[in-house]
C-alpha cells in the first residue's frame, strides 16, 4: 500500500499556519504507522511491522503515563495462556448432548502461534529470559456433581487424541486430585462427587511484562512510543492517509500527525475511536462493558499449596469471562493466587475513563443491535445485578467451593480490568452479543482496529497477522516467508499433523524453558 502524499489545502504553508493556529496546534509530522494504545495488540502489530517493512516508521501513542495499564496489565487479565486446555466455556455442551472440540482446538491453534513468535524473539535476543513473562504452570479443570462429572467426561473423549491436547489427564479421585493441588481436597466432604482435568504443560503469562518488552524492542528498532498522549481526532485525508490530532496530556500541547495506516487498539477505548474516523466498517457496532473482581492471596504458606490454573463452569446466564477459576500467577517475579472473576458493571469502557462512554458510544446505525441484545439477554443482567449486590462473605463462599479452606483474611478484593463486550448486527437475530474479539479493517486496509475480550491477549499474534493480510494483500507475498520463519507453522494446522504439532511444542518448550 504505497500512498503519496500530495499537497492539500492546509499544506500551504499559509494554510497550514492558519489550520494549525485554528486547532492551537503546533507542529504536523508524517509517519507510516500510528498504533493507538500501548497494550499488546499494538505491542505486537508493532514487533511484526518493525520485522516485516523495518523501513517503516512506527508511532505509539498511549494516553496514560505507563503502557500496558488496561487490559494488558498483569492484575487487569487472568494470564492464562489461553490455549483452550482448561477453559470449560470452549467446549459447551450442545442442547443434544454432544461435545465438540472444534472451537477449543482453533483457539489452541492461534495459542501455538503466539507463543512460536514469543520464541523466536527469545531466540534472536528482542525479549529477556522468558521467565520474565511466562512461567510453566499446569492447566486443569474441576467441577462438581454427576451432571459436570458426565459433561467433562464427554469433554475428555473429544479431545483424546487431539496433538495439540497431550498428555490429558483425568481422574474422579479426591486423592488424586489432592496430589495436582492439595488446595482444592484439603478438607473437601469425601462423599462428594467431583472430577477435574489436567495437563503439566500450560503457562502463565504476565502480559504487562510481555508488552513492555515487545514495545522497548521496537523502540530500540526506530520506533517512537510516546506516552500520557491522547488521539482526540482523526480524519481520513484526500489522498488516502489519516491525519490525527494528538494531544499531549502533560501540559496539554496539540499536534497533527500524518499517517498511511492507523491501527486502533485502544482497548476499550477503540470504538469511540473507529465511529469517530467515520469509516462504514463500524455502523451496527456498539459496546457492553463488564467490569471484573478477583480475590487475591500473597501468602506465601498458601501459596505454594496450589501450583495450578483451575478453571470451572459458569454459572447459568453469566457471561463466558465469568467462569470461576482459582490460579497460580507470577507477575513481576512474585507468585501469588488469583480467585474469581466477580462480575459486576460499570458504563465505563476503562478503568481509566469517563462514566459516560458507554450513552456516548450509542449512535442511530446501533440502537437497534443494542436493544435486541438488551432484550434477548435478560439471564445477564439478572446475572449482573446478582453479581453487584453480592458482599464480600457470598465472594468467599464461591471460593471456598474450590478451595474449602480459604478464609476471608488471608484474601484480598482487587478490581479486575473493563471488557467491553462486542454488539453487533446480525441479519437474522437483529442484534448479538459477541464474546471473541472483532477486528475492524476500513475498505481500503488504511486503517484497523480490534474491538472485543477473550481470548485476546493470548491469542495476539494469529491477530496481528490476520490484519496485516486484510491491510496488506498485495505485501503478503514479499513478507511470507520471514512469517514463516518467525511462525514456522503459519499457513498450516498443527492439529493435521501429530508430529509437527509435537515437534514444535518440543522446540517452543526448550526455548520458552517450559514444561514439554
Amino acid at each position: 500500500m504505497d500512498v503519496t502524499y500530495s499537497p492539500g489545502p492546509l499544506d500551504g504553508q499559509a494554510g497550514v499556519l492558519g489550520g494549525l493556529r485554528l486547532w492551537g496546534v503546533t507542529s504536523e509530522e508524517t509517519v507510516d504507522v500510528v498504533l493507538i494504545g500501548g497494550g499488546i495488540m499494538s505491542a505486537t502489530l508493532g514487533s511484526l511491522i518493525s520485522r516485516l517493512q523495518p523501513d517503516w516508521s512506527i508511532r505509539v501513542y498511549e494516553r496514560l503515563g505507563e503502557v500496558a495499564q488496561e487490559s494488558s496489565n498483569a492484575w487487569n487479565n487472568a494470564g492464562t495462556g489461553h490455549a483452550a486446555l482448561c477453559e470449560l466455556n470452549y467446549m459447551p455442551e450442545a442442547a443434544d448432548g454432544t461435545v465438540s472440540a472444534d472451537k477449543a482446538v482453533s483457539i489452541n491453534e492461534q495459542f501455538q502461534v503466539s507463543r512460536q513468535y514469543w520464541a523466536h524473539l527469545v531466540a534472536e535476543g528482542a525479549l529477556p529470559e522468558p521467565h520474565n513473562f511466562i512461567n510453566s504452570t499446569p492447566h486443569m479443570t474441576f467441577v462438581r456433581g454427576a451432571a459436570n462429572i458426565e459433561y467433562l467426561r464427554k469433554r475428555v473423549e473429544a479431545l483424546k487424541g487431539q496433538p495439540l491436547f497431550p498428555d490429558l489427564e483425568y481422574t474422579e479421585d479426591l486423592e488424586r486430585i489432592a496430589e495436582w493441588t492439595p488446595l482444592l481436597a484439603k478438607k473437601r466432604n469425601p462423599k462428594q462427587k467431583v472430577a477435574a482435568t489436567r495437563i503439566a504443560a500450560g503457562t502463565d503469562v504476565d502480559f504487562g511484562a510481555l508488552t513492555r518488552y515487545l514495545l522497548g524492542d521496537i523502540e530500540r528498532r526506530g520506533a517512537e512510543v510516546h506516552t500520557n498522549h491522547q488521539v482526540t481526532w482523526l480524519k481520513r485525508r484526500k489522498d488516502g492517509g489519516w491525519r490525527l490530532k494528538v494531544k499531549h496530556l502533560v501540559g496539554g500541547t496539540p499536534k497533527v500527525v500524518n499517517a498511511r495506516f492507523v491501527f486502533v487498539g485502544a482497548g476499550g477505548g477503540a470504538l469511540a475511536l473507529l465511529q469517530h474516523s467515520g469509516i462504514p466498517e463500524i455502523k451496527g457496532f456498539g459496546g457492553f462493558p463488564i467490569s471484573g473482581q478477583f480475590l487475591r492471596t500473597t501468602d506465601p504458606k498458601i501459596v505454594a499449596q496450589h501450583q495450578a490454573k483451575v478453571y470451572g463452569k459458569a454459572a447459568v446466564g453469566a457471561p463466558p469471562m465469568s467462569v470461576p477459576h482459582l490460579d497460580t500467577r507470577v507477575v513481576d517475579g512474585e507468585t501469588a493466587l488469583l480467585f474469581g472473576p466477580y462480575a459486576g458493571f460499570t458504563p465505563k469502557f476503562l478503568k481509566t475513563s469517563t462514566w459516560f462512554d458507554l450513552p456516548f458510544s450509542v449512535r442511530l446505525h446501533n440502537i437497534g443491535p443494542m436493544l435486541q441484545v438488551a432484550f434477548k439477554n435478560f439471564d445477564l443482567v439478572k446475572y449482573l445485578v446478582g453479581e453487584l449486590m453480592a458482599n464480600r462473605e457470598k465472594k468467599m463462599k464461591a471460593l471456598r467451593e474450590f478451595m474449602p479452606t480459604a478464609k476471608t483474611e488471608d484474601w484480598e478484593l482487587i478490581t479486575a480490568g473493563q471488557r467491553v463486550q462486542v454488539m453487533k448486527k446480525d441479519p437474522k437475530q437483529g442484534g448479538v452479543l459477541q464474546f471473541g474479539t472483532e477486528v475492524i479493517t476500513g475498505a481500503d486496509g488504511t486503517i484497523a482496529g480490534l474491538l472485543g475480550a477473550s481470548p485476546g491477549a493470548s491469542t495476539a499474534a494469529p491477530i496481528m497477522l490476520d490484519l496485516l493480510a486484510r491491510c496488506f494483500p498485495e505485501r503478503m507475498p514479499e513478507w511470507e516467508p520471514k512469517i514463516r520463519e518467525m511462525v514456522p507453522s503459519y499457513g498450516v494446522k498443527l492439529s493435521d499433523d501429530p508430529a509437527e504439532a509435537a515437534a514444535s511444542l518440543a522446540e517452543t518448550a526448550k526455548v520458552l524453558n517450559l514444561t514439554a
